[in-house]
């Protein structure tokens, strides 16, 4: 067989796990032929490939980002997007698509695949941890030890001055990111886009840190958490191909209340894109190895519209529109574990 394989949307450590993984697989083992195709959904659209061989491909599970790039294109909002995708299937010979990516480069395969009969299946990656029908995505692991180890840094200046620091962190519009990395950094205080940011019971526990001899305090913020009726806010942001908005700056904000109504001195940094750069973790590595093996294996035995997917500790298959019907969003179970240490 000859497969293609693209990387969509957000960059995320483990992509090149799995690119390294489907060429493995299926060249050793099946003796196929793998082409990556470049920049995520622009490559089928723009027929921008390279080759990928094993050993173009070795060495490269602990590299960072991905060799293939990666973009946000929306194949569905350029003229005749997808029918010039089926057009560069033809045009390299290619009998199956392996799509990695998040929300948006899997609804775009489910589509595809729907409308057009696209051969193709999909591997799930964001550090957001927001796809459903999967327990976690590769990349999530690495996102949240990063958290860990910025929060660690943090307390021992936060400390040394007696203040307040707030640390934005990525997610979107889920908390993984922000309760994960807060329990493991031992935050004080944990908001998170599930639910209203309740300013009154953040000075709360601030305030009681600090009648108790603890004179500074930590709080993580996800970037998409919001103040109570921001929705309208929102909606006049601008928004990419795919309807979002760019997120940011909810530390600031944050900070600036905090400072204004307790008089305790208060800063904020914002993580950004350290959370999505650099070597992935052990786990990541691992997972995203088993993911590129799995996928390689559906191609080989021709089962498309499929995602494969983490169940416990077992990799599974679902079909793509499981993965892309809803976000996934933060267990109640885990933010009511997070809530124990706030103060």
């Amino acid at each position: 067989m000859r497969i293609g394989i693209l990387t969509g949307g957000g960059d995320c450590p483990g992509l090149n796990a799995v690119i390294r993984a489907v060429v493995k697989k299926s060249v050793k083992d099946y003796g196929s032929e793998v082409i990556g195709f470049l920049e995520g959904w622009r490559g089928p659209i723009e027929n921008l490939v390279m080759p990928l061989t094993l050993q173009s491909t070795g060495g490269l599970i602990q590299r960072g980002g991905t060799i293939l790039r990666t973009s946000r294109t929306n194949p569905f909002k350029v003229e005749g997007g997808p029918e010039k995708i089926m057009e560069s299937m033809k045009k390299n010979n290619l009998d199956a698509l392996v799509a990695v990516g998040g929300e948006d480069t899997t609804g775009v395969a489910n589509k595809m695949f729907k409308q057009y009969q696209l051969p193709v299946v999909c591997v799930p990656k964001t550090i957001d941890n927001d796809l459903n029908a999967t327990d976690y995505t590769f990349g999530f692991d690495t996102a949240v030890n990063i958290v860990c180890e910025a929060l660690d840094r943090l307390h021992t200046t936060a400390e040394s001055h007696n203040r307040v620091l707030v640390c934005e962190v990525m997610g979107r519009h889920a908390g993984w990111i922000a309760c994960y990395g807060g329990i493991a950094g031992g935050a004080d205080f944990i908001c998170i886009p599930e639910k209203p940011i309740d300013v009154k019971e953040m000075l709360q526990v601030i305030k009681k840190r600090h009648a108790r001899g603890r004179l500074f305090s930590i709080i993580v913020v996800a970037e998409g958490a919001k103040f109570p009726k921001e929705d309208e806010v929102l909606k006049d942001q601008e928004k990419d191909s795919f309807g979002h908005v760019k997120l940011g700056g909810i530390g600031d904000q944050l900070a600036k209340i905090i400072e204004k109504e307790t008089g305790y001195e208060t800063r904020a940094m914002t993580l950004g894109h350290l959370q999505r750069g650099g070597a992935p973790s052990a786990f990541d590595r691992i997972l995203g190895t088993r993911f590129g093996v799995r996928a390689a294996d559906l191609v080989h035995k021709k089962e498309f519209g499929l995602m494969v997917a983490l169940d416990g500790t077992n990799i599974i298959n679902v079909p793509i529109e499981a993965g892309v019907g809803q976000l996934k969003t933060l267990d109640e179970e885990m933010y009511q574990v997070a809530q124990v240490f706030f103060g």
